[in-house]
């Protein structure tokens, strides 16, 4: 029999420059009106995101110029590094354990490229062995955090008695685009924040939760909802305006099938723990979860909070709910490219 993989500890970090959602719309006014015609009627989406602030990385001046690939890539591996630091040390201190204890570290990023990846470049600050196990995951997107933590669990389950630790890491500001005058441009202007999720898995162990299963969907014919463009000057978003009522209709569906191969209802889950994508995005996920409208509050709390951070979105919900009175069943879900939605299932 498979041993259980237990959630020893979630931790989140933020960087440290905070930026008010009034103040990135009339940034984002003053670089984009006067060369986007679209740009004022565009313009609520600063208004209806449901965010009130954002983190980032750099400092709001640096965004108002255009920035190369490398100079991208040189933000990315110091702010990134700096956030996994952060939440790796807090996730191991309240697991009460220490980098040399780890046995694989899972590293989940898609918003930069890192060769050597981010958990060799934090081995020395960290203190991790040499012998530790590096599993560095790309392309997941905003479904890495809820992916990432079923692959963490998995391997724990593979190797009882070992310490998984579970790194995500998004930066997603250094995606803003000058030179691209889209309504995706906007919306991820309008959406996106930095921030980083850690969490600690192992066997044989007493957790807050105990991982119970998990499972994915991905839909034929859908790769052109979310995503990277790639070309010179980096990442550019994709983001399909259908992704809202794209959840409203078929994710009920998606879930349904996910939680039957877990020997699942909907009815048996005490709480959904939702990625965030944006507020329509949360009122879709509560219209096709059939749950109750403001159901998902801990996730317009970290929305307002935070933005969409990608990945490690869904973990600081998790966060927060966890804090909560106890709910015996959380399933986790998320959505990303692919385009798929991803579930993990906990149980106390």
């Amino acid at each position: 029999m498979t041993a259980s993989a237990a959630l020893l500890s979630v931790a989140t970090a933020s960087p440290p420059h905070v930026f008010e959602q009034v103040a990135v719309g009339e940034a984002a006014r003053a670089l984009f009106a006067h060369r986007y015609r679209d740009f004022e009627r565009l313009f609520p989406i600063f208004q209806n995101t449901g965010i009130e602030r954002r983190q980032a990385v750099m400092p709001m001046e640096w965004y108002f110029e255009s920035r190369s690939w490398p100079e991208r890539t040189t933000a990315y591996l110091a702010g990134g590094l700096d956030l996994f630091v952060d939440a790796a040390v807090l996730a191991l201190d309240r697991a009460g354990l220490a980098a040399a204890d780890v046995d694989t570290i899972v590293t989940v990023s898609s918003t930069g490229i890192a060769t050597p990846s981010l958990e060799a470049r934090a081995m020395g600050r960290m203190g991790f062995r040499a012998d530790v196990s590096r599993v560095p995951v790309f392309g997941l997107g905003c479904a890495g955090g809820v992916t990432g933590l079923s692959i963490a669990a998995r391997l724990a389950q593979a190797r009882p008695g070992s310490v998984v630790l579970m790194v995500c890491v998004e930066l997603c500001t250094l995606a803003v685009r000058l030179d691209t005058l889209t309504s995706a441009n906007m919306v991820a202007t309008a959406l996106f924040g930095d921030g980083a999720a850690a969490c600690v898995l192992s066997t044989g162990a007493k957790g807050l939760r105990m991982f119970e299963a998990a499972g994915e969907h991905t839909w034929p014919d859908t790769l052109g909802i979310m995503g990277w463009n790639v070309d010179p000057q980096g990442f550019g978003v994709i983001f399909d305006r259908s992704i809202p009522a794209f959840a409203a209709t078929h994710l009920r569906d998606a879930v349904t099938g996910i939680l039957g191969r877990m020997a699942l209802k909907p009815d048996d889950v005490d709480r959904f723990v939702c990625h965030p994508g944006g507020a329509r995005v949360i009122e879709a996920l509560e219209s096709s979860l059939d749950l109750a409208e403001g159901a998902l509050d801990r996730e317009r709390e970290v929305l307002a909070d935070h933005g969409n951070m990608s990945a490690p979105t869904a973990m600081f919900v998790l966060e927060r709910v966890l804090a909560d009175p106890p709910r015996p069943r959380l399933v986790l879900s998320a959505l990303g490219p692919g385009f798929t939605a991803t579930c993990v299932s906990l149980t106390e």
